[in-house]
């Protein structure tokens, strides 16, 4: 494919970087020659100086040829224009990131300018901060085929009973859910036969809703109410979690500045702002940390979210969440066991990566730190995926099929399993392989 992308922030550099390693023609524009000038040099794709809604630099870089256009600049008004040009120019599809959720709402809108798609990163990193909240277990918690299977990363313990068991024992081969990959430190392990699940991995399983309280149990980890969390920071992120929060849960907001934190709290009615650094130790003790549930760092320091969170745990907060926007820190929050980490550029990619594959991929998530996707397919008429059992189609050692949804229902995925058209499949696979499976559900 033919991809431009307007905008070498933090969302358009990251996807550059994950495309770059593909067979596309990639080219990335910035008013900005200093963003540009890391990314020309260590990746495999062109750069251009230029505005992104203008049309003469439009021009100039061949938009007209675009497959896809892909507009993620800090600016709404510029994303919207340039989308809208580029379409106007002969762009096949197209992309603009905005920071409105009433745009979210009616896409049709766009969608007669020109502009295919949408993504609000803050929105959507929101989203996933409320899901982790709801439940206290678990690290990651993502949804697939409208709930019917999950996706859960869970930091597993001695004592655990899923612990020291071999996968070639069949102890972990059963149909109430599948481990598809483990975390263990920098290395992201597709378990076999040979392998074993060891105290403080990471497990990513599959699981159906029914199923969710046996891996509770088999992962040895408790579970409480998160009734009363602690939010820090003011940030578009913050103040969408609040609202996104269901009625039953609480949330007490810290903001350091004064004026942010009067605006904060005319948006937030329903929840206490209070204005001050949630880093003040004497400050968490005066509002209540020992009686907290869970504790959300969204500032726009990775550091400072990181290190708050760490002062919670010592408060015996049980349920952490950080925003970690810095990629390079990801391994070392996940090695301080600050909970789940938040990074809206690996949201945002990952939402956007999904229009460089057909139509056979309804939905991709990348996974922070492990160089892994997680891709829901619908399987087509008459694809290879449907012609044999699963342990029959030769897939590469880096995919493990998890599960799929059949008639609105879901199920685990075995080695004898035989999907069938218009399944919606589950697959954890490296990103280098992503493209080769995408070839047997087409």
């Amino acid at each position: 494919m033919k991809i431009t992308i307007a905008g070498a922030g933090e969302v358009g550099s990251h996807l550059a970087k994950m495309l770059s390693t593909e067979d596309h023609e990639i080219t990335i524009m910035d008013i900005e020659p200093k963003k540009l000038e890391s990314l020309s040099t260590h990746y495999d794709l062109m750069t251009f100086e230029g505005e992104a809604a203008s049309v003469r630099n439009l021009t100039e870089i061949a938009v007209q040829r675009a497959d896809l256009f892909v507009a993620v600049t800090p600016f709404e008004s510029v994303n919207i224009s340039a989308a809208m040009l580029a379409s106007s120019l002969g762009a096949k599809k197209t992309l603009a990131r905005i920071d409105s959720q009433e745009y979210v709402e009616n896409p049709e809108l766009f969608e007669q300018v020109g502009i295919n798609s949408l993504v609000y990163p803050e929105m959507l990193a929101a989203k996933e901060i409320v899901q982790a909240l709801s439940t206290s277990w678990q690290r990651i918690n993502i949804s697939f085929a409208n709930g019917k299977l999950r996706v859960l990363g869970i930091k597993v313990r001695k004592d655990a009973p899923m612990l020291n068991q071999q996968f070639k024992t069949g102890f972990l081969d059963h149909a109430r859910f599948r481990v598809v990959a483990v975390k263990r430190g920098s290395e992201t392990i597709i378990p076999g036969g040979d392998d074993e699940l060891l105290d403080g991995d990471i497990v990513f399983a599959i699981c159906t809703e029914e199923n969710l309280e046996f891996l509770r149990e088999q992962a040895g980890k408790k579970k409480f109410p998160i009734r009363n969390v602690m939010i820090m920071g003011g940030s578009k992120i913050a103040v969408k979690t609040a609202l996104f929060l269901p009625s039953q849960v609480k949330a007490k907001l810290f903001e350091a500045d004064e004026e942010r934190c009067r605006k904060v709290a005319e948006w937030l009615p329903g929840h206490l702002v209070i204005n001050g650094d949630a880093r003040n130790i004497d400050l968490l003790r005066e509002e209540g940390i020992l009686n907290c549930d869970a504790f959300v760092a969204l500032t726009d320091n990775s550091e400072s979210n990181i290190l708050a969170c760490l002062i919670a745990k010592q408060f015996g907060v049980v349920k952490t969440i950080a925003e970690v926007e810095n990629t390079d820190y990801i391994p070392l929050a996940q090695n301080l066991d600050i909970g789940t980490i938040i990074n809206k550029k690996l949201i945002a990619a990952s939402h956007i990566y999904q229009l460089t594959l057909d139509e056979s991929v309804l939905n991709v998530r990348y996974l922070p730190s492990s160089e892994a996707l997680i891709i829901e397919f619908e399987a087509q008429p008459d694809s290879k995926v449907t012609r044999r059992k699963i342990r029959e189609l030769h897939i590469p050692s880096e995919v493990n099929f998890g599960g799929y949804v059949r008639g609105g229902k879901g199920y685990i995925c075995s080695g004898d399993t035989v999907i069938e058209a218009g399944d919606h499949v589950i697959v954890f696979c490296a990103a280098a392989v992503a493209r080769k499976i995408e070839g047997l559900f087409s």
